[in-house]
């Protein structure tokens, strides 16, 4: 069975891929040897649950948007360095890997969007919305992941190091200034960052859902 498995081509075009690729092995051949990939996966794991849990203490406390910035960082750190470690200590385990990388992302982030809404700056109906926009944008990355033998990584060039980096700009930005005024109206930043994210996501959705059906249509024509 695992003989037969043929991983994906990792598609990877982000702004920050080049060098962000750079940092990571560079990082991963001066790692401790008792450190491995589930290490880095389990840290990476921890580091999203206490974003969102940060979120949630901000509603009382806006010093916790600071920590929600040293908690995606550390999240980075280890999401992004587990597969690299495990290609440089050629440690792989395609499908376990596959699997445990983004079951974990997917709790991690609704654990990330649950925060948001309990943190008194986002309508919760906006981080709902972000959070079953991130799922659909999913799905549709491992389907054709399955159906194409590519796993796309980024979309328009963003891919998950950039969301972060926005994320952590939108946080400090979040702290001096919650509420900003548009066309003489006011809303909270982050109901109208979200509210851009959301939009911005379904384009992405419906550009690659449309794109990739009519790659598997001509591929598949009938006679």
């Amino acid at each position: 069975m695992a003989e037969q498995f043929r991983d994906a081509e990792r598609m990877q075009l982000s702004f920050l891929a080049k060098i962000e690729k750079k940092v990571l092995i560079w990082l991963a051949q001066r790692m401790p040897a008792w450190v491995n990939s589930d290490h880095l996966t389990v840290l990476g794991f921890v580091a999203m649950l206490a974003a969102g849990l940060l979120y949630w203490a901000a509603a009382s406390d806006r010093r916790a948007l600071i920590g929600v910035v040293v908690a995606l960082a550390i999240n980075w750190f280890g999401d992004s360095l587990d597969g690299t470690l495990a290609r440089v200590r050629n440690r792989l385990r395609p499908r376990y890997g596959f699997y445990v990388d983004h079951i974990t992302d997917a709790i991690g982030t609704f654990f990330l969007m649950g925060g948001l809404a309990l943190s008194s700056y986002m309508n919760p109906f906006i981080a709902l919305g972000l959070l079953i926009a991130y799922f659909l944008l999913s799905i549709e990355v491992y389907l054709t992941t399955y159906v194409l033998g590519a796993f796309h990584m980024s979309f328009w060039s963003f891919g998950p190091t950039e969301l972060r980096l926005l994320l952590c700009i939108g946080n400090i930005a979040l702290f001096y200034r919650p509420v900003v005024g548009i066309a003489g109206h006011r809303f909270l930043l982050f109901d109208v960052g979200g509210s851009i994210g959301i939009c911005g996501m379904g384009m992405m959705l419906v550009w690659s859902a449309l794109r990739h059906t009519i790659q598997l249509y001509r591929a598949e024509r009938l006679p």
